[in-house]
């Protein structure tokens, strides 16, 4: 892991040493970063999950990802920073039935600093936390965006955002240590499956102070803290592009491949 150049990707010119504040301040510039996106999906490309990749993709590109890389790359540097990570897996049913059980195809983590747990989780989407959350059932936990807590269900963790004046479930998960096999299976299935998602609708997004920039197909939300949304449709690729490099914050590549694919996006109907 080269911490130099990640810390130079995410603006870090802090300390050093596996603390609550280091992991308060990684976790913040990370989300603030490197942003959330499936571009490589949609153009059926492979998505890698070794290290070199990951670094090589977020880091060097100066691109985005999903629960998988971002998590991934975030844990590749708390590992080489002292922190103690264990890798976990969560079954997603944000705006779904909090009683169902799709697969296990998220990635969170799970960091231990003394006597106290904490989760850290950097590639949630457009409801990333933009702070790690302590381990503690029943108890709302500001973030510099939303609140966030933690409640039971059964015999998992129930992870939810307060979203105007409503707590919203997100996903389920256990404390059960995930190994890297389990994370290429649920990358394999995210990232292929003809019903999955992330290959059939651009979904990109990145919170930034007091907002959060959510972009899916060709309808850009923006979501103010504390104010409205505002909603609007992109028509052409161009705007679409726009919005990606300078709200977003990815630097694309050139080519017709992705000129076509953003021209196709942009004249889908608004979902």
């Amino acid at each position: 892991m080269n911490l130099d150049a990640y810390f130079e990707r995410i603006g870090y010119a802090g300390a050093q040493m596996p603390t609550l504040e280091t992991l308060r301040e990684l976790h913040l510039r990370h989300t603030e970063s490197i942003p959330f996106e499936n571009l490589d999906p949609l153009l059926q490309r492979p998505v890698k999950l070794d290290a070199e990749s990951l670094q090589r993709k977020l880091v060097h590109e100066r691109r985005g990802g999903y629960c998988y890389e971002l998590n991934g790359l975030f844990s590749l540097a708390l590992d080489a920073l002292g922190f103690r990570v264990t890798r976990l897996g969560a079954r997603v049913i944000y705006l779904g039935d909090v009683n169902s059980f799709p697969p296990r195809t998220h990635m969170l983590l799970r960091v231990d600093l003394g006597d106290e747990s904490w989760i850290a989780d950097v590639g949630f989407g457009g409801m990333v936390l933009t702070s790690p959350i302590r381990l503690a059932v029943d108890v709302p936990q500001e973030t510099p965006h939303e609140p966030f807590r933690i409640v039971r269900w059964r015999d998992e963790y129930l992870m939810e955002a307060q979203v105007r004046e409503a707590w919203v479930p997100l996903y389920r998960f256990t404390l059960q240590e995930q190994a890297a096999s389990d994370y290429e299976l649920g990358n394999w299935y995210v990232s292929t499956h003809p019903s999955s998602l992330f290959v059939n609708f651009l979904v990109a997004s990145r919170p930034a102070p007091g907002v959060r920039y959510a972009l899916r197909n060709n309808e850009l939300a923006t979501h103010r803290l504390n104010g409205g949304t505002e909603r609007q449709t992109l028509a052409t690729g161009d705007e679409l592009r726009m919005a990606l490099a300078d709200l977003i914050g990815i630097e694309l590549p050139s080519g017709l491949e992705i000129d076509r694919l953003l021209d196709r996006i942009a004249k889908t109907e608004p979902t």
